[in-house]
């Protein structure tokens, strides 16, 4: 009976702390999205790594524009434009470019900026430690999946304490796979013009066009 009177108690004690963190975390995550939402046109370099079980699987560098939801994704792989109905494609390989309506989850999988927003819906969150990640002072914020069913398990962000700004996100799958992307360079109040977001065939005269919607 001690024992568990005992155990209520620490609950007790400690739900102010955890509710304080809670909402310190959203303050976060709502002035970091605020942040971009009035940063304008965002241009961005990242590197990112994927991982597994067995350890890392590669690493790529890549470059992002941004325009409310539009973006124009490059890495050496793959060039995407999303205007923010449609997205174009380009596998540099191939020569080829696909079309598609893509859905909620595909985006977010596209744009990392796109889980600034997850907190909103279908996440719990709570403020991590404050740290340094190369040289800037960070806070960290820890998003969970409410849903246990989806894919996507958790997000780790890495936030500046003076300007909002990302830096860093991981992206961890139930699978146990993740992703690690680092913000190496950023850009705002780009002035961007929607046809940035959008595939221009003369630019790709060779390119197959497979239309997939």
């Amino acid at each position: 009976m001690e024992k568990y009177i005992f155990s209520i108690l620490i609950a007790l004690l400690t739900l102010p702390v955890f509710a304080q963190k809670q909402a310190q975390a959203k303050l976060m995550l709502d002035k970091t999205a605020a942040a971009f939402e009035k940063a304008g046109g965002v241009q961005a370099d990242f590197t990112v790594e994927a991982f597994n079980k067995g350890g890392s699987l590669g690493k790529a560098i890549g470059n992002i524009k941004l325009k409310g939801e539009k973006f124009l994704l490059k890495t050496s792989e793959t060039i995407s434009w999303f205007d923010g109905e449609t997205q174009w494609s380009y596998l540099t390989q191939n020569d080829e470019v696909n079309i598609s309506t893509p859905t909620e989850e595909e985006l977010q999988g596209m744009n990392p900026y796109a889980l600034l927003y997850l907190y909103k819906k279908g996440f719990d969150y709570k403020l991590g430690v404050e740290k340094k990640f190369r040289g800037t002072p960070v806070s960290e914020v820890v998003l969970t999946a409410t849903n246990k069913k989806q894919d996507l398990s958790r997000i780790v962000l890495y936030v500046t304490k003076d300007t909002y700004e990302p830096v860093f996100i991981a992206v961890e799958q139930r699978d146990g796979s993740r992703s690690e992307i680092t913000i190496t360079r950023y850009q705002t109040g780009l002035k961007l013009a929607d046809s940035v977001f959008v595939f221009d065939k003369k630019q790709y005269p060779t390119a197959e066009v497979i239309d997939l919607r």
